[in-house]
């Protein structure tokens, strides 16, 4: 492995010494972080790394140090709320409120239909959480619409695995990350979005001078400065790159030949799909110079081993699953996967949005199974004792389809578990008045910009008040104990779907009740039969045996005892018919193809090279709104912060939103550091102040997306499109058009006055009274000139984080 030593990172408030340490894992990248949760007087007080965790030796990121301030955060939801006649949420009794919760569902399924009611979840639960709400949505509810903050965050993951594969679960894992000879981060920030990672790499990078970096990002941000490759690409274009990329590697000769005849179907037709991307036309349409695109093919080209990383960047992107499929395919043309130092490894942004897609959660059926497969529904059947006939199959609908499916009044009651969409989801407002048509229910910690429209809001036990499995983004699957009980009347996930399934009355076909379990292990145990036979087979796996291993990546079964460090080693891929999670889709449109059409592509455990053809973003940049919008991560906060934000020293370290803008568009319009500036696109406005810098390159504005009150006009989502990638429905946020304006007001000089004394007047310095209009001495200021006067001018430094310490 690439730590050479360990190092355990801690962060304690307590007085003496704590009471006990407990086994647990961080709950916010998806690296997967061992820990140990610090205890006093039945509180939690600190963290400390786990240095016997392969996967971090004790170290922990800012956030992970951070994150359990939020546990005893004095605004903590204790008990549940129902809004009243008058408007407002007011607290209620449990029962008060889950009778309500079943009287809406029922209401609805009777007037609506069975697939009126939908349950939408996050990346931050666990896999017993996820199981649970697979069956109480499908063999309870009998409804199909289930998503998850994974539509936002990883969708693309699943679906690029799906087409090239035939089923999820990346193929490589952190251990090939330490092997590779070289790694490319495509569209992957990971000193910010993993930062143990980021440090994983670097050690070894230190020490060996390996692996050669290549990153692939419209930002130089601490990830590129650090790699020995930048291509800094225009927004929008990852497929040009791809393409042309992998038609530089075919002209030199580099395709493994032996290994796609024998591995591979739809040589011929990708390789067609590429021809056209000449270095000259793919430096024009990328912004790359072509001989920085020559030295990435011939790096390519040459590697022996190569793993290549994803993230948000390539996720959120216009053609978001073709760039990934194109990533897949220079993998397999160069023969670089099911061996040591091989593979992609698609991440995963959140710590368990993998294991949301594994137990079903989500679109497809529990264990990696088909919902466009007969026997597949036939075996969910048998296995859950129900009437496979009442089983919802087909497509999944996303959470941007189940938004127009609000729009027509086809649903009618969503049930919000964990996230916060009225700030994560594009077009927010848009969103938000398809909510307000729908009863909304909404499980959290904490008052959210979402409990402004719920109808009712249920407390949940929050990362050390539960037990329970997760699966980090390399298919490890980590436990994490209980520490503390919940407090007030909080209680877990687990125990509200329980309760809300006990008084539905759900049974199975003998008349028993649906689910049987009661606690987390018992349901990880159901979900290990389920899993059985399946690509990600858990049957070897126990709690115990989990915190003994310190995680285990699936399968782990007889023949896997110990866990699987790569998967297709013996380069058999789930294609087959009978067995595939999906009949895959066609590439270009999205639609599904049917068994029969797949049947036909004859790849039976071949994996399939798909063609990629680009097509350019919806939404260009124009006369109205003349520069490129990107949104993104900070490594001080998580999502929306309704946890980080909670942390004194993650709040203090980046308070609020900003608009980061390169120097030369400053100079153009006329803007100065920190000042108050407005920007818009077709769908919204914010106002934040401005961050003048180069780690964007001109033409491109960077906006973080953590914040977004309703009153503080910083969301990045106000601004964003909710056009989807076909194919996996991930919504694209990396990118759209917009504009930047001064907020500034006039001031005429009086004879007396002197420039000190007007910026004083206004809350300025004189400097950025000068600057704002282009003075270089306040003796230039006479009377009667007019004088711009910013708005506000605040500084915003975001204090460098330092891993390497």
């Amino acid at each position: 492995m690439s730590w050479d030593n360990e190092r355990i990172d801690m962060n304690v408030y307590s007085q003496g010494e704590v009471d006990r340490w407990v086994y647990s894992t961080c709950n916010l990248c998806s690296v997967g972080c061992g820990c140990h949760i610090a205890v006093k007087d039945e509180q939690i007080v600190g963290i400390k790394g786990n240095a016997e965790h392969p996967i971090n030796r004790g170290r922990l990121g800012p956030k992970g140090e951070n994150q359990w301030y939020a546990n005893g955060s004095p605004d903590r939801l204790l008990t549940p709320l129902i809004r009243n006649p008058q408007g407002e949420l007011a607290p209620a009794t449990w029962d008060e409120a889950m009778e309500l919760i079943v009287s809406k569902v029922k209401i609805s399924q009777k007037e609506k239909g069975k697939n009126s009611i939908s349950i939408y979840s996050t990346g931050q639960g666990f896999l017993e959480d996820y199981y649970t709400i697979a069956k109480i949505g499908r063999a309870g509810l009998n409804t199909h619409l289930l998503d998850a903050n994974t539509r936002l965050c990883t969708a693309t993951t699943e679906f690029c695995l799906l087409q090239s594969f035939g089923a999820d679960g990346t193929p490589a894992s952190f251990d090939d990350v330490d092997q590779a000879d070289t790694l490319m981060l495509f569209g992957h920030n990971v000193a910010e979005t993993g930062t143990v990672l980021y440090e994983r790499i670097m050690q070894r990078k230190k020490r060996t001078g390996k692996p050669f970096i290549i990153t692939v990002d419209p930002r130089r941000t601490q990830t590129a400065r650090s790699s020995d490759l930048h291509l800094q690409l225009i927004p929008g274009t990852n497929v040009p790159l791809l393409n042309g990329l992998i038609n530089l590697i075919l002209q030199n000769g580099a395709a493994n030949k032996n290994f796609i005849e024998q591995y591979t179907i739809g040589y011929e037709e990708m390789a067609a799909s590429v021809l056209e991307w000449t270095p000259a036309r793919t430096a024009q349409e990328t912004g790359i110079p072509q001989d920085l695109l020559m030295e990435a093919a011939r790096i390519l080209s040459d590697t022996s081993s190569l793993v290549t990383t994803t993230l948000q960047g390539a996720f959120q992107s216009a053609d978001a699953t073709t760039s990934c499929v194109a990533i897949n395919n220079l993998h397999l043309i160069r023969g670089l996967i099911g061996k040591p130092g091989c593979g992609p490894l698609h991440m995963a942004g959140q710590p368990s949005s993998s294991a949301n897609r594994t137990a079903g959660g989500v679109g497809t059926y529990p264990a990696h199974r088909n919902p466009m497969n007969p026997a597949h529904i036939e075996e969910m059947g048998r296995l859950w004792n129900v009437d496979p006939m009442l089983l919802p199959v087909g497509p999944e609908k996303g959470i941007e389809e189940q938004l127009e499916m609000m729009e027509r009044g086809q649903i009618g009651v969503f049930w919000n578990i964990g996230t916060n969409p009225l700030v994560s989801l594009p077009n927010r407002r848009r969103a938000k008045t398809a909510l307000d048509k729908v009863f909304v229910i909404v499980q959290d910690h904490f008052l959210t910009e979402t409990t402004r429209v719920a109808d009712v809001v249920l407390p949940a036990a929050m990362w050390g008040e539960k037990e329970g499995t997760m699966e980090n983004a390399d298919r490890t699957i980590n436990l994490l104990r209980k520490a503390i009980d919940p407090p007030g009347q909080v209680l877990t996930d687990l125990q509200i779907l329980l309760d809300f399934a006990k008084r539905m009355d759900f049974r199975d076909q003998d008349g028993k009740p649906l689910i049987s379990y009661s606690t987390p292990e018992e349901a990880f145990e159901e979900w290990k039969r389920v899993s059985r036979g399946r690509p990600c087979d858990m049957t070897g796996i126990t709690y115990d045996k989990l915190e003994q291993a310190n995680g285990l990546r699936w399968p782990v079964n007889e023949a896997h005892p110990e866990g699987t460090p790569r998967l297709y080693t013996d380069l058999q891929f789930h294609t087959t018919p009978h067995y595939t999670q999906s009949y895959t889709k066609d590439q270009f449109t999205g639609r599904s193809l049917t068994q029969a059409e797949f049947a036909s592509k004859n790849a039976n455990g071949r994996a399939i090279l798909h063609p990629t053809r680009y097509n350019p973003a919806s939404e260009r940049p124009d006369e109205n709104y003349p520069l490129w919008l990107t949104t993104g991560r900070l490594v001080w906060h998580w999502h929306t912060r309704t946890k980080t934000g909670r942390s004194p020293y993650l709040q203090m370290a980046a308070p609020q939103g900003y608009a980061e803008l390169h120097p030369e568009d400053a100079d153009q319009y006329g803007i100065i550091d920190g000042e108050l500036v407005r920007i818009s696109s077709p769908r919204g406005w914010i106002e934040v102040p401005a961050r003048i810098s180069d780690v964007v390159q001109k033409g491109l504005i960077f906006v973080p997306f953590h914040y977004g009150s309703w009153e503080g006009n910083q969301a990045a989502n106000e601004l964003t499109v909710d056009f989807v990638d076909p194919l996996s429905k991930q919504p694209t946020f990396k990118h759209c058009a917009c504009r930047i304006d001064k907020l500034r007001r006039e001031h005429v000089v009086g004879g007396e006055e002197t420039a000190a004394d007007i910026a004083a007047r206004y809350g300025l310095s004189l400097s950025s009274l000068l600057q704002a209009n282009q003075l270089a001495t306040p003796y230039e200021i006479q009377t009667g000139h007019t004088l711009e006067v910013p708005m506000s001018v605040l500084n915003v430094p975001i204090p460098p984080y330092l891993p390497s310490r």
